[in-house]
């Protein structure tokens, strides 16, 4: 059933789609105190999973149960206020139903405390409304009720001063905040109090005390709490030359005292953003900005994430989201904030499931390239579809390009397939496979060095190949290169053009660890740090260990029907991709357990043939996305999809785009390269 109806008249389960086990990071990044080296940069994701049907303007409040979200209300794609309440689960987007509200309700705030949800104001066709409901969420059902079972009413257990919408709420203490909004005529600059004593249904269950009147009167705006008092980001101004328009104040209140007042200006105006203090750092992510005009039809979502910095009250660049969304429901978990649907381009509502979190890995707030997971480094990414290399800044931006006017491609041209950094970062070695020949190419001037092969031509006589794969230099100045159509891997003599290794019978295209050893069509050759050389076989889903004389130590069988470039991350820990669609990332030991596994089957996660994934210093996997035309990279531990370059399944030339990249390498300051150390 869909979504919006479900939202707004409850009834059975919408499953979300389970896309990732549940895995620890490699390495823990979640750090975020404010140090000598400046406030982290945010890591920010797309789920790979998504609700049903898009809504905004919804309540999300951390849920009763571990890694789980309560979505109450929202606005409905058809205008309408959606009365429906709901557990949601971040690690697998299983949304259920487990109660109603007493009334339809949008653009509520809400506050989840000593075990109880509850819910201010809002609005809906009538217009704001004072309304205080309130729902126990230890009773809500673990799974959906069914017809004979309708599950909990919210409670109304008081009632606001005045009708309120558009407010914002949080919590301090064992005492809940409501600051903000709008009854419908005038802004309300109170910011109450309340006194959570009792969730009876009788009307004077609670009671509300002003305790600072705003400076400026706004809807709208990101809040967060941080040393005892409430900051108060941006928001739509009600009046005044500032009514209809996003505001860039920064309002500070301090409840103990009773005083508000202006401590600061964000970079741009903004209202709808989602403010959360992450670790004692506090974050605003999204929003919406521009001039208003007579319709609003200036104004647009934002995908920026800033960082308040307390001590200077700078507001510094922190990341961005991968989906630009205002008024999206926000709440956190540990040291996480989750952002649920909200209104994206065009005013257009949107199902995405996004996060936010501090990283230190991803950079600092402020520096370029912060939010960027291979910070402070560089990215070649060979586009095959479009015959050249790239490489990327930390900000996306292009710093190099081959072949380019000053370094144009050798006769007969150039078709890359992979390319790998080599002797400090001087130069790169590629492998164009549907050319049949491999390349030394000097980085940055890109004279070539060296090529082995014959442009166009397949062969297994000496000097010749059939679809080479995964070209190395290996420490002894010698090239590794899996000869795939020829059932080889092989080591070639770059002085001398002569094959010193092979393993594999050319033309016996199984696999078989006894002698003579045969390979099943082999795409897979990465040098390992003790010298040996992995390999993985199309034909039979195998991937092998061997020495560098060609002896088999250890060889096991994948349940995946195409294995593509295995890596080495750990002891007996191996990550490969399944190059199929939906495409699939594999971690594994030698024994054959699988220890994870990402393979979404729809949404935004969903691969298409992806070629190689590794994994950064970080814990973070990047990958090329071969046939969806991207770059992208993963956090494992939540399976969110926290940067892309390229548009999805959108093959370009222009900068931003690719055209089915098939490889790609990271270069570090001083010449190195952290995913595979040994041979850089």
């Amino acid at each position: 059933m869909l979504v919006a109806l479900l939202l707004s008249s409850g009834g059975p389960p919408a499953t979300g789609h389970r896309a990732t086990e549940s895995r620890p990071r490699a390495i823990s990044t979640g750090e975020s105190n404010v140090g000598a080296s400046g406030i982290p940069a945010a890591e920010s994701g797309q789920l790979p999973w998504s609700l049903p049907n898009p809504i905004s303007r919804l309540t999300l409040l951390p849920g009763p149960a571990p890694n789980q979200l309560v979505i109450l209300g929202g606005l409905l794609p058809s205008g309408s206020s959606a009365s429906g309440v709901y557990t949601l689960g971040t690690a697998n987007g299983r949304l259920t139903w487990v109660a109603n509200l007493s009334a339809p309700s949008h653009d509520a705030s809400g506050v989840a405390l000593a075990g109880t949800d509850i819910l201010f104001g809002g609005g809906n066709a009538s217009g704001s409304v004072a309304t205080v409901q309130s729902l126990p969420a230890a009773a809500y059902p673990a799974t959906n009720p069914t017809a004979t079972r309708p599950g909990l009413t919210a409670r109304v257990t008081g009632q606001l001063p005045q009708l309120r919408s558009d407010s914002s709420s949080l919590v301090m203490g064992s005492t809940a905040y409501v600051i903000g909004g709008y009854n419908g005529t005038t802004g309300d600059r109170s910011v109450l109090a309340i006194d959570l004593a009792s969730t009876s249904p009788s009307t004077s269950g609670m009671s509300f005390r002003t305790v600072a009147t705003l400076p400026v009167a706004v809807r709208y705006a990101g809040v967060a709490a941080l040393g005892g008092k409430i900051l108060v980001f941006g928001g739509l101004g009600v009046s005044g030359p500032d009514a209809g328009k996003p505001i860039a104040s920064i309002q500070e209140v301090d409840p103990a005292t009773g005083k508000a007042s202006i401590v600061g200006t964000l970079p741009e105006p903004l209202y709808g953003a989602a403010a959360a203090n992450l670790g004692g750092v506090v974050y605003l992510a999204g929003g919406m900005t521009g001039a208003s005009g007579a319709t609003g039809s200036g104004l647009h979502p934002v995908a920026t994430i800033w960082a308040y910095d307390p001590s200077t009250r700078q507001v510094l660049r922190a990341g961005q989201l991968r989906v630009p969304v205002a008024h999206a429901g926000a709440a956190v978990i540990g040291n996480r904030m989750w952002l649920i649907g909200g209104k994206s381009t065009g005013g257009t509502a949107v199902a995405a499931a996004q996060m936010v979190e501090p990283n230190r890995t991803f950079g600092t707030a402020g520096a370029p390239g912060a939010g960027s997971p291979y910070f402070g480094e560089k990215l070649l990414v060979a586009d095959e579809g479009n015959n050249r290399l790239l490489l990327l800044s930390d900000t996306s931006r292009i710093l190099w390009t081959y072949p380019s006017q000053s370094a144009p491609a050798p006769p007969g041209g150039f078709s890359a397939d992979d390319a790998f950094f080599a002797r400090h970062g001087t130069m790169i070695v590629t492998n164009e496979e549907t050319k049949d020949v491999l390349a030394e190419v000097a980085y940055p001037s890109g004279k070539i060095l060296w090529t082995y092969g014959h442009f166009g031509v397949r062969g297994s006589a000496p000097g010749y190949l059939n679809t080479p794969d995964d070209a190395y230099l290996l420490p002894d100045g010698n090239v590794v290169t899996a000869d795939i159509a020829n059932c080889r891997v092989i080591v070639i003599d770059p002085k001398t053009d002569q094959i010193v290794t092979q393993i594999g019978t050319t033309g016996r295209c199984i696999h078989d660890m006894d002698k003579p050893i045969a390979l099943g069509s082999p795409n897979g050759d990465t040098p390992l740090p003790n010298g040996n050389i992995l390999v993985s076989e199309i034909n039979g889903s195998y991937v092998d260990e061997f020495t560098p004389q060609g002896k088999p130590l250890w060889s096991v069988h994948l349940p995946i029907s195409y294995p593509s470039d295995p890596q080495q991350i750990g002891p007996n820990r191996y990550l490969i991709a399944g190059y199929t669609k939906p495409g699939s990332l594999l971690e594994f030991n030698r024994q054959g357990q699988v220890l994870f596994r990402y393979q979404p089957t729809s949404g935004p996660g969903m691969l298409d043939h992806p070629s190689l994934v590794e994994m950064l210093p970080n814990g973070i996997l990047m990958l090329n996305d071969d046939h969806n035309d991207r770059m992208i990279a993963i956090d494992p531990a939540t399976g969110a999809l926290v940067w892309q370059y390229g548009v999805t399944h959108t093959p370009g030339i222009a900068p931003g785009m690719l055209n089915e990249p098939d490889g790609f390498d990271i270069l570090a300051p001083g010449g190195l390269t952290p995913t595979h150390t040994g041979t850089g």
